[in-house]
């Protein structure tokens, strides 16, 4: 009896290790997260006021796969020009509240995906994250 136990015990370990290894062929690509440092720091709100309005964001970028994070790193200057050129042209009305600050992420991450789009054929850029946004 012993003996059976121990062949089919012997028999069941492969066949568990097969299915654990097709359970990692077939998962899920891995998500991570870029951090576009240095932070961005700039003026906003040039509409001829006296008074100089400074901005600091902290961004993060999702991607899915190691093919998608390469590519973003690869045109890191590129997304980092566009979001300057975004966040300069903000008005003290854009940046005052929080569904106007979600606006502004949902376009940063427009022209993100846009840049992308254009540089490698697809967006690659599941999200945009504002890790901290400061303005003064």
């Amino acid at each position: 009896m012993k003996a059976w136990i121990l062949l089919l015990l012997a028999l069941s370990l492969p066949t568990a290790a097969m299915a654990e290894e097709a359970a990692k062929e077939g998962a899920a690509p891995k998500v991570s997260y870029i951090s576009l440092t240095p932070p961005f720091v700039g003026n906003y709100g040039l509409d001829g006021s006296p008074k100089l309005k400074v901005f600091k964001a902290d961004v993060a970028l999702r991607v899915t796969g190691e093919e998608a994070a390469k590519a973003v790193k690869a045109n890191e200057p590129l997304i980092r020009n566009q979001l300057v050129a975004l966040f300069s042209q903000q008005t003290t009305e854009t940046m005052s509240n929080v569904e106007a600050k979600e606006k502004l992420r949902q376009e940063a991450l427009k022209q993100t995906q846009q840049v992308m789009n254009d540089e490698t054929g697809k967006p690659m850029v599941d999200d945009l994250l504002f890790n901290n946004l400061i303005i003064q």
